[in-house]
């Protein structure tokens, strides 16, 4: 413990992380520096600042990093219409390489020779903040103080507190039944009256969307503007990668869109039962299947689809920064190129529907060739006749051979 002299914490001013600081500062002796990141969380960063001061911290980041996370994270998680196991949008594995990222450059501007993290050991987050951070600095010692230390209750974790005068702010309602975490694409519940897959999540607990059916009887039509596979514009209006997903986040919450609740496989081996709500990101995803099923040739839409499984897999694993998640980003990063044009999109009720799709510059698809109505000669329907035989033949080789056994 000696060897460290100081450490990066993410820091987020709650009751764990304000623990993890004096527990460091008592069991290492080390210089704690904080970093508090704002990527969109929904509630103020500033007063870390003054939390961490009064703990002693002399070094103290925070900083907005909500363009920088929509841009260069999750808008090219988009690019490949990611999505882990059919249904979870990836909300929380998507923040972690960029605080990562972050902790380890601020670790090499401080001089710190340890960062550290306030994930448990039972969770996906602690795999996917160390794995960036070896992956970005291979020689960093990680101090993972859930898997070291006993303060493994609330109430352990209170009594720190009150032994080394922590100041603890009591949220009105006393402690929240659930564990919540929230970033510009997401919010995730997980705990309480969750952990029984079977029990039905309380409407209540829900914060970024009516109840579908309390959603407006009128529906909610906007056009989608799309450039190289990234949304540039709503109803005629540019919008910056935050923007958009923030506009996106208000509209489609209101009408009741983005609600989910799974149960999924955790990387360390348990399954664990969580509720999401991803308004931006169901809308985005419909979207952009949509501009890509007008653009894209069909086999590389195929092949898009039977690589985005293990894409959404190295995403919710950690493996961000791995070189074969580079590679798949290269590769999808270059189909988006004829991505271009609009898509009109219906929101009414918790339902995303597209109702129109347009690119005048990429569009594959022609209207002489499939239209029902006589095409002029532009499609031989004759020539259907050799292709099904082909294709027929080695079905008929077989059938033939089973009559002779």
């Amino acid at each position: 413990m000696s060897s460290v002299n100081k450490v990066v914490l993410a820091y987020s001013g709650g009751l764990d992380t304000s623990v993890i600081v004096k527990w460091l500062q008592e069991e290492y002796q080390c210089e704690v520096v904080t970093f508090t990141a704002d990527i969109g969380q929904g509630e103020e960063v500033e007063p870390a600042r003054e939390k961490a001061q009064s703990l002693g911290v002399k070094e103290i980041y925070i900083e907005d990093l909500r363009e920088e996370y929509a841009r260069d994270y999750v808008f090219p998680m988009f690019r490949a219409n990611t999505i882990y196991e059919g249904e979870y949008l990836l909300g929380t594995s998507i923040a972690r390489p960029l605080i990562a990222k972050r902790m380890i450059e601020i670790a090499n501007e401080t001089g710190a020779d340890a960062i550290s993290h306030g994930a448990t050991g039972k969770g996906n987050d602690q795999v996917r903040f160390e794995l960036g951070a070896y992956a970005l600095k291979p020689g960093i010692t990680v101090i993972a103080p859930w898997r070291e230390w006993d303060l493994n209750s609330r109430e352990k974790l209170m009594e720190y507190c009150e032994i080394h005068k922590i100041p603890v702010e009591m949220k009105r309602g006393g402690k929240s039944p659930f564990s919540m975490d929230a970033n510009l694409l997401h919010i995730s519940y997980e705990g309480g009256n969750l952990e029984d897959p079977w029990s039905t999540a309380e409407d209540d607990m829900w914060r970024w969307t009516v109840s579908p059916e309390d959603a407006p009887d009128k529906a909610t039509i906007m056009t989608i503007t799309y450039k190289n596979g990234d949304i540039t514009a709503i109803d005629g209006t540019s919008m910056s990668p935050a923007t958009v997903i923030e506009y996106l986040n208000k509209i489609a919450g209101a009408n009741g869109v983005g609600r989910l609740d799974i149960v999924e496989n955790r990387y360390v081996g348990m399954k664990s039962r969580g509720c999401y709500e991803t308004p931006a990101g169901t809308v985005m995803m419909k979207a952009h299947r949509a501009i890509e099923s007008l653009t894209l040739d069909r086999e590389v839409a195929h092949l898009k689809d039977e690589l985005m499984p293990r894409y959404a897999k190295l995403i919710y694993n950690g493996y961000w920064w791995a070189p074969e998640r580079v590679m798949l980003q290269t590769a999808i990063d270059q189909t988006q190129d004829v991505v271009n044009g609009e898509v009109r999109i219906k929101l009414y009720k918790g339902n995303v529907s597209v109702i129109g799709r347009q690119s005048e510059s990429h569009s594959l698809f022609d209207a002489n060739i499939a239209t029902f109505d006589d095409d002029g000669g532009a499609y031989n329907q004759a020539d259907a006749e050799g292709f099904i035989k082909l294709n027929a033949l080695r079905l008929r080789i077989a059938a033939n051979a089973k009559r002779d056994l």
